[in-house]
């Protein structure tokens, strides 16, 4: 089978990687808008070859795009008027009612499956592209009543190669989930380095008293604004809701400071490690 991947970065080039390995792929076509990437990539060996993007789509099974949300606006009514009805294309976006609203009515709507395989680092680019990235993880199908039956066949039969489990959920749905166990913790981190750079002039310091719980906690910090602003432009109403109430229980743990009341902080506390219940079930 012949994979092209367009967009050769972090989750683009971690797939070409396991997909190669694992047999579904005998050939992968990488497509790029940056040259460097493609360079990357070869030096790599994530690709076995590259040409313009029309060219690169004749001649595929599997078309997967793992650009930015905001090309995929672009890039995706584009393919799909390129492929005929035996081809696939799979997008594997953090965001989705936009995308499946401008792609609402398209001739070629049902050769594409909306998924997002929720699996990823805080780094970017081919030089990202790691093996077993997704092993054991969750891949989202969306509207998968908007696609070919033959086509979600396809999508399922290659995430569950890498392995991934696959759940299925509606746009809106995905969208409001993962503002709250993706999209969230991307600001907050974020928001943290922010802090701890303007309060602490000095950076040896930080360097040298930064503990697991702080490296941990600002990991997502280092992520890529290319990736991460047009996520958040395309999904501001969830994230604003969620920020809502995390911007609440951060006022309410500085309330409780100022009055003192730690026995009320040492409940909060309590419950708030009823997340390990929900994580490690």
């Amino acid at each position: 089978m012949t994979v092209t991947i367009v967009g050769i970065g972090l989750i683009g080039g971690s797939l070409a990687i396991t997909l190669k390995e694992n047999g579904f792929a005998a050939r992968i076509i990488g497509v790029d808008a940056n040259s460097d990437n493609i360079d990357k990539a070869f030096r790599r060996r994530l690709i076995d070859e590259t040409m313009p993007l029309e060219n690169a789509v004749m001649q595929s099974d599997v078309i997967i795009v793992a650009t930015p949300v905001d090309a995929m606006l672009q890039l995706l009514p584009d393919i799909l008027t390129l492929v005929t009805e035996k081809q696939v294309v799979l997008d594997v976006g953090s965001t989705k009612v936009r995308l499946m609203e401008a792609l609402k009515g398209h001739p070629r709507r049902g050769r594409l499956v909306a998924t997002h395989p929720m699996a990823g680092t805080e780094y970017s680019g081919p030089e990202a592209a790691i093996p077993n990235l997704f092993d054991g993880k969750c891949t989202v199908i969306c509207d998968e009543e908007d696609s070919d039956p033959d086509a979600v066949a396809c999508a399922v039969r290659l995430y569950e190669s890498v392995p991934m489990r696959v759940v299925y959920l509606d746009s809106r749905s995905h969208d409001v989930h993962t503002a709250y166990v993706s999209h969230i913790s991307h600001i907050s981190s974020f928001a943290l380095a922010l802090t701890v750079l303007a309060k602490e002039g000095d950076e040896e310091r930080i360097f040298e008293l930064a503990s697991g719980g702080f490296s941990s906690t600002v990991r997502l910090a280092k992520s890529s604004p290319d990736m991460w602003t047009p996520i958040f432009r395309q999904n501001r109403d969830n994230v604003l809701d969620v920020l809502d109430e995390h911007i609440n229980q951060l006022s309410r743990f500085r309330s409780l400071l100022i009055k003192k009341d730690f026995d009320t902080f040492y409940r909060l506390i309590e419950a708030a490690n009823d997340i390990k219940r929900v994580l490690e079930r």
